[in-house]
């Protein structure tokens, strides 16, 4: 018996040690990225960085101000269109189903693993060649595509999780489906939605390859949706294969800029999934 325990408590610290192994490689690549763009972008942010236009190429100074706007427009523009049709597809999927479920399903599942240039080539040679011109609007029409399975899919298992009760003690008060969907389980289950849409956004946040073939980019502020706007992957992509070695630092700071947005949105994605938990 007492060889039978220590076996087995052998076998629990090895187990353990593994475990502890597997997550130091893990955490070596993220850490060293972590540590690496911050030494390397902290020199280069300050003030002028984030409030000024880029200045003339070869010239010291300017900043990437007009990326960080054409960022949050973009992006902003894109959400407004994706979140909304995502959510009304999950609320579709998971409260009335029907015969259109399963296609739904398996087209969002099929869009999700579709790589983002695809998307941005499909944007191209629709909005783009119509427009005759890359635009902001086809940037964001391409990143809201990538933003609906996510979103759809997030929704539908959030609102599966709202307990059938609740729907039907609403239904044997007399309240309408379509009320009781909206009223009762759409907000028991909103923490959820908004996680789900919160992680939309970081997913298509740093995206690179649908902008260049979209929105393509701008030395100068956003003047409007159909015109070619700045973002901070793009203006990363094009200062790090610059010669010039001030812009190869800019892109650093660049790059630590989306960083820090991305992480922030992965912190607000644990602490609203937190309350829903202890909800």
């Amino acid at each position: 018996m007492k060889d039978i325990l220590l076996k087995r408590r052998v076998k629990g610290r090895i187990y353990i040690a593994l475990c502890y192994g597997a997550l130091a490689v893990a955490l070596v690549p993220l850490l060293s990225i972590l540590l690496v763009t911050t030494s390397k972008a902290l020199p280069v942010i300050d003030s002028q960085f984030v409030t000024q236009l880029p200045a003339p190429v070869g010239s010291p100074g300017g900043g990437i101000a007009n990326a960080i706007q054409g960022t949050a427009i973009v992006v902003g523009v894109a959400s407004l269109i994706g979140i909304p049709v995502g959510v009304l597809s999950g609320i579709y999927l998971s409260e009335y189903g029907g015969k259109l479920a399963d296609l739904v399903r398996f087209l969002n599942e099929v869009l999700t693993g579709f790589p983002s240039i695809v998307v941005g080539l499909f944007v191209w040679g629709t909005i783009v060649m119509t427009l005759h011109h890359f635009a902001a609007i086809a940037g964001s029409i391409a990143l809201s595509i990538l933003m609906i399975p996510v979103v759809s899919r997030t929704t539908e298992e959030s609102l599966k999780l709202v307990p059938k009760d609740l729907r039907e003690a609403a239904l044997a008060l007399g309240i309408p489906k379509w009320r009781t969907t909206l009223s009762i389980v759409l907000s028991s289950g909103r923490n959820g939605v908004i996680t789900g849409s919160i992680l939309a956004v970081s997913r298509v946040a740093g995206e690179t390859a649908p902008m260049l073939l979209t929105s393509l980019s701008s030395s100068f502020w956003f003047s409007s949706l159909d015109q070619p706007v700045a973002t901070l992957p793009i203006t990363i992509y094009y200062y790090a294969i610059s010669p010039f070695v001030d812009l190869q630092n800019k892109a650093w700071g660049a790059a630590f800029l989306l960083m820090a947005f991305l992480l922030a949105t992965s912190v607000s994605v644990r602490v609203i999934s937190g309350r829903r938990v202890t909800a």
